[in-house]
């Protein structure tokens, strides 16, 4: 599907699938990889990053992995505002995404010069987020998680997973419209709030969600969902998470998000290939 976001005013159009890398200036993010300094030694990896042929810059200062502690939104600020600024001095025209869920953080960094905000709390634990957005016209990720980071594997429970996530994307896109933001990106949140049974569920009717007419973001990459069915850790799952982008990319997923980024990029030039024959 052709599709359009928007970076810092500019508005991108793209007919084949994004590679989003990600960058976590965390100390505690569950695959030690994709941990962040912002010295010589990290900005090595942005560098590999672009090298490889990275879209979209992901950058979080909060963990998100279950049972996470939250920093405030000043400690946040602290971690993200220096990486984002490095990134754009080194490269001016990166799209850089910002991963929070509170708005002085997104407002930052759009001063910063991120385009984008990944947001895993559809602005439920920070209503004024949804307002930042709205006002720089900056794109958006609208992702789906039962509970919050502490508590979303304590139990999670559906009826039906795959048209529950369906119900709240149409819910929150309504919202969203009435706010004026249209370059929205939905991410039905794999491993937040959910069972493997109910992330291999999600994959299964991944293109469902196609009908809503937004393109779709697979965060997939090296995920307890990939790893533990095979009594593997995360570091071991770089093959798991290729398979299962694949499988993304053929229903249709438009954003594939991910540690290894010439990993992503490549499956993506294959599957592109053999749907051209």
């Amino acid at each position: 599907m052709n599709f359009t976001l928007r970076n810092q005013g500019q508005l991108i159009t793209s007919s084949t699938p994004l590679v989003m890398g990600i960058v976590n200036a965390t100390p505690d993010s569950f695959f030690e990889g994709s941990r962040f300094t912002a010295d010589s030694t990290g900005f090595k990896r942005i560098d590999s990053m672009v090298a490889d042929g990275v879209d979209i810059i992901d950058v979080g200062g909060q963990s998100t992995r279950p049972g996470a502690e939250r920093i405030t939104e000043k400690e946040e600020l602290k971690r993200i505002v220096p990486v984002i600024e490095g990134i754009k001095e080194r490269y001016p025209n990166a799209f850089v995404s910002i991963d929070t869920f509170y708005g002085s953080v997104a407002d930052a960094a759009f001063q910063a010069g991120a385009g984008m905000v990944n947001d895993v709390s559809a602005w439920s634990i920070d209503p004024s987020l949804i307002e930042v957005v709205a006002e720089h016209q900056m794109s958006y990720v609208l992702m789906h998680m039962q509970g919050t980071p502490q508590t979303m594997q304590s139990a999670p429970s559906y009826e039906n997973v795959v048209n529950e996530v369906y119900s709240f994307f149409t819910e929150k896109l309504s919202l969203l419209a009435q706010k004026g933001i249209a370059d929205v990106c939905l991410d039905p949140g794999f491993g937040f709030g959910k069972t493997v049974a109910h992330n291999f569920k999600l994959l299964q009717h991944l293109d469902e969600f196609n009908f809503l007419n937004r393109p779709i973001l697979a965060g997939l990459s090296r995920k307890s969902m990939l790893y533990k069915p095979l009594n593997i850790e995360a570091t071991d799952a770089l093959n798991a998470t290729t398979v299962a982008n694949t499988i993304a990319l053929q229903k249709g997923a438009a954003i594939l998000r991910v540690h290894d980024v010439k990993s992503a990029v490549e499956a993506i030039k294959i599957v592109s290939l053999a749907n051209a024959s």
